[in-house]
Formats: C-alpha cells, sequence, structure tokens
C-alpha cells in the first residue's frame, strides 16, 4: 500500500462524492411512473463514496514508513476489466440490467481472482437479481428490464 497515493486517492473520490452529492440535488425530485426520483441513488451514492474515502483517510494514518517492494502492474486485468465495462455500458439498454449486470460481475470477478466460479456465479446472480428486485419491484423504480427476445 502506498499512503500517498491512497491520500490522494481519498481525497480525490472524497471530492467525486461530495460532487454527486451537490449535484444530485439539482436533480428532479420524482419521475414520471417512478416513486423514487432520480436523485435519490446518485446521492446515496456519493453519500457511500464520501464515508469510503473518510475511511481510506483515516486508514492511511495506520501505514507504516517503510519502503517495501512494489507489486507488479497488473495491465492485463485492468484492460479486461475496463473493456468488460465498456460493454456492460453499450449493451445495458439492449439485454438489460440484470444479464448484463450478472455477465460484468462474473468477469470482474474471475478476472480478480482466479477459480471459485460457482461462488463468483452466486454472488453476482444474488447481487443483480437483488438490486432488481429491491429497486424496481419494491421501491418501484426503473432500470432497464428483460431484453425482448427472453420476455
Amino acid at each position: 500500500m502506498n499512503k500517498t497515493a491512497d491520500r490522494i486517492a481519498a481525497a480525490a473520490f472524497l471530492a467525486v462524492g461530495a460532487l454527486f452529492m451537490v449535484e444530485s440535488l439539482r436533480l428532479s425530485k420524482s419521475a414520471y411512473g417512478s416513486a423514487v426520483g432520480p436523485n435519490v441513488f446518485p446521492f446515496l451514492l456519493g453519500l457511500v463514496l464520501v464515508l469510503l474515502s473518510i475511511k481510506l483517510l483515516f486508514e492511511t494514518r495506520s501505514y507504516s514508513d517503510a519502503a517495501g517492494e512494489k507489486p507488479p502492474r497488473q495491465y492485463k486485468k485492468f484492460l479486461i476489466i475496463f473493456i468488460a465495462a465498456v460493454f456492460y455500458a453499450a449493451l445495458l439498454e439492449t439485454v438489460g440490467y440484470v444479464i448484463t449486470t450478472f455477465l460484468f460481475l462474473v468477469i470482474g470477478f474471475q478476472t480478480m481472482e482466479k477459480g471459485a466460479l460457482w461462488k463468483s456465479i452466486a454472488i453476482a446472480a444474488g447481487f443483480s437479481l437483488g438490486v432488481y428486485g429491491l429497486y424496481v419491484k419494491l421501491l418501484q423504480g426503473t432500470l432497464p428490464s428483460w431484453p425482448i427476445w427472453f420476455q
């Protein structure tokens, strides 16, 4: 862990989270056909980002100053996840939230740590179905539904 890099990242994410929170207040409070307004999730995501950034800032205080061996850069993993994120954004509307989120999470989990495929599948399925059910069914929000060819 690099103390300076973590502090810079924490400060940057703190600023981005605060910006999300402030700008989400400028969005409309309600949307047609949805009980949850479009300002709710950006505000909550900004709040989570701010809280995690503050946690990281406090954690950097306990880092040791000993300079250890630097871990190797993992460009291949970064590239795989970056390409998966681009495909996720491109296919979200046409394929639907549940399927694209499931595939993105499985690819991300397997890229970060090979093995335990069934565990990755279970967590990705639980997360994508759980968020969809919570947001669309319980909170009556809107997300890209199942694809037309799947309905």
